[in-house]
């Protein structure tokens, strides 16, 4: 096979970047010329310490073809020619007038994934479900909607604000394989967001419309992590946006029962469907004895599914390894062992059903 720019692109496209995807696909290759064995080309568009990093595969992938006498790839220091500074993105504002529904561009489906009530572990189900459906092969996305308490840039263990080439646009981060973002990344850790319901719609909108959410690629399935509730994130998403439907995460008890019903009411009347209820917290086995306990209530989930004709889609344990995966940025679902073995089983419930 000879030396062509295509041979060339073929090859450094099979080399997977630090922060996901490749060059080719992210468009990072420029001025490429091969000319009698010399190849030479322009690597830009992209953190230049991802690319930095990325460089000895590069070489070692282009060197690697047949006929390659030379090879020289330029990295720029700063930004790209041109474009100056990167702008910091601004999140807020009121939203702006729709029609109706739209799709998330680069996206195929949307999950919102819902509680009726705080602290039932809403997120830390979200998190596990995307990252186990990406270690599944899916391309996911993950959006922390939960404007008031995000808690994705902990669970996920990123803190880096995003980029933007022009001030609108707005480059998502990754993380354990999965796109993602967060108001918690434009926020200093303990700034609180004190806004009113037009803000936190504008908000919304903007998450979903303005960021490249296929930066790294086009997203089999983009998971919402929705605040607690039945407010006006929840409404807004469920009206702007073409969403394939909602998980439901509950806890046993009653107390968190009659507000998941509470919010699979709300669903139901803004026309959205109920994918399916998740207990979680369902069991506890003590890591001494291993005796098993149900603190919250057994089964209470699995029955209030059944009396709906809803799919019950599983149950989680209450157990420390969560939490600690969860507080030190590496989701218990980035693992292989028993503890994560449930959130595996969750995930690929979903992509059984179609929804990734």
């Amino acid at each position: 096979m000879s030396l062509t720019k295509e041979t060339v692109l073929d090859a450094v496209s099979r080399v997977a970047l630090p922060g996901g995807g490749n060059a080719v696909g992210r468009k990072l290759i420029h001025a490429l010329a091969v000319d009698s064995g010399i190849v030479r080309f322009v690597l830009e568009g992209a953190d230049q310490s991802e690319l930095e990093q990325a460089r000895p595969a590069l070489e070692q992938a282009v060197n690697a073809l047949a006929g390659v006498k030379s090879l020289s790839i330029v990295i720029p220091s700063g930004p790209p020619k041109g474009m100056g500074a990167p702008k910091a993105p601004q999140i807020g504002g009121h939203p702006k007038k729709q029609s109706g529904p739209l799709p998330v561009p680069g996206v195929k489906h949307v999950i919102a994934v819902a509680s009726g009530k705080g602290g039932v572990g809403k997120s830390t189900v979200a998190t596990n479900l995307a990252v186990a459906m990406a270690r599944a092969g899916k391309s996911v996305g993950l959006l922390d909607a939960d404007i008031h308490g995000p808690s994705i840039p902990k669970m996920m263990g990123v803190s880096k604000r995003p980029a933007s080439p022009d001030g609108q646009t707005i480059i998502p981060l990754r993380a354990h394989g999965v796109t993602l973002m967060s108001i918690g990344f434009m926020l200093k850790e303990d700034e609180a967001v004190i806004w009113r319901g037009p803000m936190l719609m504008g908000a919304l909108q903007q998450m979903l419309g303005q960021v490249k959410w296929d930066e790294y690629g086009p997203l089999d399935v983009l998971v919402i992590d929705l605040p607690p509730g039945t407010g006006d994130v929840q409404l807004s998403l469920c009206q702007k946006t073409e969403l394939d439907g909602a998980l439901i995460v509950s806890t046993p008890q009653d107390v968190a029962l009659i507000d998941a019903r509470k919010a699979i009411d709300m669903f139901a009347r803004l026309k959205a469907p109920v994918l399916g209820l998740i207990e979680n917290m369902s069991t506890y086995i003590c890591p001494q004895c291993g005796h098993e306990a149900h603190l919250f209530g057994n089964g209470g989930v699995e029955a209030e599914a059944t009396r709906l004709g809803a799919p019950f889609l599983g149950s989680l344990p209450l157990n420390l390894e969560v939490r600690l995966a969860g507080d030190g940025g590496t989701p218990i679902a980035a693992q292989d062992t028993p503890v994560a073995a449930p959130y595996h089983a969750l995930a690929a419930g979903v992509i059984a059903a179609h929804l990734a």
